[in-house]
C-alpha cells in the first residue's frame, strides 16, 4: 500500500465501521477488512476504479463527493476516510464537516503545497511543480484547492475541531524526523485524524 495507506491502517481499530471517500481501487478497504475485520463501503466516482473495488470483493457505492453525504446518517459509521481527494473537492471544508457529520472521526490525507520540492521548483524554475503527490501539469489537474499542513490545522481551529493525530508521508515512505519536526516544510503528504470537540 502507499504510505498514507499503511499510517491510516494504524489508527484504524480492529471491527470498525468504515466509510472510505474516493476510495480508489479499494485497496485499503479490502486490507482493512482481511487483516481487521472491518466493515463497511467505499465511494467512487472512477468507473475504473469501481470495477476494480468489485473484483476485490470491496462493498462500493458510485458517488460524486460533491453531492455531498447526505444519504447517510449522522453518527453512522467510526470512521470516515477520505485520501487524496480534498483537493479535488470544490467545497474540502463542507466535505469536512459532513465527515464529522456521519462518522466520529474522520482521517484525511492530501498533497502537501508548501513541501520544499514544490516551493524551489516553483520558485527557482517558476513553473507549478509537477510531481509524484502532484502528477498533473497545471492545465489537466484534477486539483483544484491546494493547502498545506498549516492551512488545514488553521481550517480546525477555524472549525473548533481537535485534532486527534498527524502523520507525514514522504514519497513512497513514512516522514523523517525532520518532516514530523517540521511538517510543512519537510512532509510532501499531509495526514490527519480529527474528531468533534466534545
Amino acid at each position: 500500500m502507499r504510505a498514507d495507506l499503511e499510517l491510516i491502517y494504524d489508527w484504524v481499530p480492529q471491527g470498525a465501521h468504515v466509510l472510505d471517500l474516493a476510495c480508489g481501487d479499494g485497496t485499503l478497504l479490502e486490507t482493512l477488512s482481511q487483516q481487521k475485520n472491518v466493515s463497511g463501503y467505499g465511494l467512487e466516482i472512477a468507473p475504473d476504479g469501481i470495477t476494480a473495488c468489485i473484483a476485490r470483493g470491496v462493498s462500493v457505492i458510485e458517488h460524486n463527493l460533491d453531492d455531498g453525504l447526505g444519504a447517510f446518517a449522522d453518527q453512522s459509521y467510526d470512521l470516515v476516510i477520505m485520501t487524496q481527494a480534498l483537493q479535488a473537492l470544490r467545497r474540502p471544508d463542507k466535505m469536512l464537516d459532513e465527515m464529522l457529520r456521519v462518522g466520529k472521526e474522520g482521517i484525511i490525507t492530501f498533497p502537501n503545497f508548501a513541501y520544499w520540492r514544490h516551493r524551489v521548483h516553483l520558485g527557482i524554475r517558476g513553473y507549478m511543480p509537477v510531481s509524484k503527490s502532484l502528477p498533473h501539469a497545471w492545465y489537466d489537474t484534477p486539483n483544484i484547492h491546494l493547502s498545506t499542513f498549516n492551512d488545514f490545522e488553521h481550517l480546525c481551529r477555524d472549525k473548533g475541531l481537535m485534532i486527534v493525530d498527524r502523520a507525514v508521508g514522504v514519497g513512497d515512505h513514512r516522514g523523517h524526523w525532520t518532516s514530523r519536526l517540521w511538517p510543512n516544510l519537510f512532509g510532501e503528504i499531509a495526514i490527519f485524524r480529527v474528531c468533534q470537540r466534545t
